[in-house]
């Protein structure tokens, strides 16, 4: 019966690695559609409207679609951080996690969010997922540097939930199209709110709890 106990946490972290790589790999496949540069594929083609109107808005979308990949792999790579024997692997891949939310991804994020589809409700919710994604990495860089680092990891943590809305999103979309077939733009206005908020909130839940 222990042993049995001490394989749960185990086996739990081969589902979850399991589970985020296949979810990855549906990421990367999305994301390689945009190499070469062609704006007239996939998202883009129902948003030619900005394409051609606005000549900055191609360089802020390639800008996030290629960092939020690398951001998503260096976030899980840095929590599997005691799974590997290498030294300063965490403290790397956090630099690198960080580097690209600040500078690049957050940034052209906001920027996005502001012409996001759906109506008022849905670029809201994406300028405000954008601005505390920025703001959770940046407060854990913060601790970081003052070497606070249990602070540090919950900030962090909220980041990476933050990140994984580019995943939980997509899921939600599948299940609410399949079960209710709604009109494409009220899926915009649920999915934004969705994609994210229960993402903080079982952040929020795991950390009062201590759980992480």
């Amino acid at each position: 019966m222990l042993t049995a106990k001490k394989n749960i946490p185990f086996l739990l972290k081969v589902l979850l690695i399991a589970g985020f790589g296949y979810f990855f790999w549906l990421m990367l496949k999305i994301t390689l559609e945009y190499i070469p540069f062609n704006p007239n594929v996939s998202f883009l083609m129902i948003k030619q409207t900005e394409v051609q109107d606005r000549p900055e808005y191609l360089s802020f979308f390639y800008t996030h679609v290629y960092t939020s990949i690398f951001v998503l792999l260096f976030g899980f790579l840095a929590i599997l951080r005691k799974d590997f024997g290498l030294k300063n692997f965490h403290r790397n891949m956090g630099k690198l996690y960080i580097f690209l939310i600040l500078i690049l991804a957050a940034p052209s994020g906001i920027y996005m969010g502001i012409f996001a589809n759906g109506g008022f409700l849905s670029k809201i919710s994406f300028v405000i997922l954008g601005s505390l994604w920025w703001f959770t990495t940046y407060k854990a860089y913060q601790l970081a540097r003052k070497k606070h680092f249990r602070e540090h990891k919950q900030w962090m943590w909220r980041s990476f939930a933050l990140s994984v809305s580019a995943l939980t999103l997509r899921i939600w979309k599948v299940i609410i199209v399949y079960l209710f077939h709604p009109n494409p733009m009220d899926v915009y206005q649920i999915i934004a709110w969705l994609g994210w908020i229960p993402n903080i909130l079982l952040i929020e839940y795991l950390i009062t709890k201590k759980l992480i």
